[in-house]
């Protein structure tokens, strides 16, 4: 039986010509320039992706300047936009690319893959799209779009899933065009054949021939087992300050938000934090926020306190207002507090 899919290259890079974003890193494609915003791009946004490669680029615009930025410059240039080891992956990757291959970026899949922070998916973007290479690129937009056309049920989370879209896509990805092909798929993922609510079917290069469209059944695929409930801790957080600086701490060099500045915080109730830290002031109530994880939600209490005394425990630092807008990048878990933080400062 006829993949399906095989109808799809023709009219979907037809319609790529029509309706591809214009985006920085397509105006200009390198490897460098791939591989940045491929790392930007995972599990975050393009719009909010847009602004931060820009000033990346102007920051770090070889591999080279990348391997050698400071960390605290590197982490601040990524503040808010998450998942932080991927920033750290990235001077790791520049710094092997640096050391391993002379500064040249690799350019086969398999050399891609060793890179630290590169996974299949990533490995098949640079590879397609900045040295041609026919390997298509499975991401979620590609796995829907796949399952979709096909009308496939399997399930796209298992391996055995994944391999058997990543082999249906293989099979007809343009050997001309492959960057294109991937670059197409995920825009159409994107924009027409949406993730979530009902797809826009009348829009789409494949709708002649989809068999989910035929049959009904798109807003049933692609199958994915029902996620995990989050996990929930209640934090308080403590806004410390004095002579109109507030108190940060760094968090442990591994696990959530690792190595990043923080406001000093601790699972509720925390009654004895301050005394604990061995410092003395009277904490009072200053609000509360929430922020989401990927696996766990954090309920925090903010208390706010002016302490007497400067001393503070060993590695924190007191911040002003210079120091939190250009050095200290401090995770965006703590924006709902962010006003009260500002009313402190001088």
């Amino acid at each position: 039986m006829e993949n399906p899919l095989s109808q799809l290259p023709i009219p979907l890079l037809g319609w790529y010509q029509t309706h591809a974003r214009d985006l920085p890193w397509r105006r200009e494609v390198t490897p460098y320039r791939v591989w940045v915003s491929e790392i930007m791009l995972q599990q975050t946004r393009v719009a909010a992706v847009v602004g931060y490669f820009t000033r990346f680029l102007e920051a770090f615009p070889t591999v080279q300047a990348l391997a050698e930025a400071p960390e605290d410059q590197l982490m601040k240039l990524w503040q808010g936009l998450g998942y932080y080891s991927r920033a750290r992956n990235l001077q790791k990757a520049a710094r092997q690319i640096v050391d391993q291959f002379g500064g040249a970026f690799p350019s086969t899949y398999q050399d891609l893959r060793s890179l630290a922070g590169v996974g299949e998916y990533t490995a098949a973007a640079i590879a397609s799209i900045a040295f041609g290479q026919p390997v298509p690129a499975v991401d979620g937009n590609l796995l829907r779009v796949a399952a979709r056309v096909m009308g496939d049920d399997t399930d796209i989370t298992t391996t055995q899933g994944k391999r058997h879209f990543t082999q249906a896509l293989q099979e007809v990805i343009p050997t001309d065009f492959p960057g294109k092909f991937n670059q197409a798929m995920m825009d159409l993922g994107a924009m027409v054949c949406l993730p979530n609510g009902a797809p826009l079917c009348e829009e789409c290069p494949a709708q002649d021939f989809c068999v989910a469209r035929r049959e009904g059944t798109a807003q049933t695929l692609p199958v994915r087992p029902a996620k995990k409930p989050r996990r929930v801790e209640e934090r308080v957080v403590f806004l410390l300050f004095h002579q109109g600086k507030v108190a940060l701490r760094r968090r442990p060099a591994k696990g959530l938000l690792a190595g990043l500045w923080e406001y000093p915080n601790e699972p509720a109730p925390a009654q004895d934090a301050l005394a604990a830290w061995g410092l003395a002031g009277e904490p009072a109530f200053a609000g509360t926020g929430t922020h989401i994880f990927t696996h766990v939600e954090w309920r925090m209490t903010a208390l706010r306190c002016a302490l007497e005394e400067d001393t503070l425990p060993p590695g924190w630092v007191w911040a002003g207002r210079g120091e939190l807008a250009e050095t200290y990048a401090i995770p965006s878990a703590f924006a709902p507090f962010q006003t009260l933080v500002e009313e402190g400062l001088e």
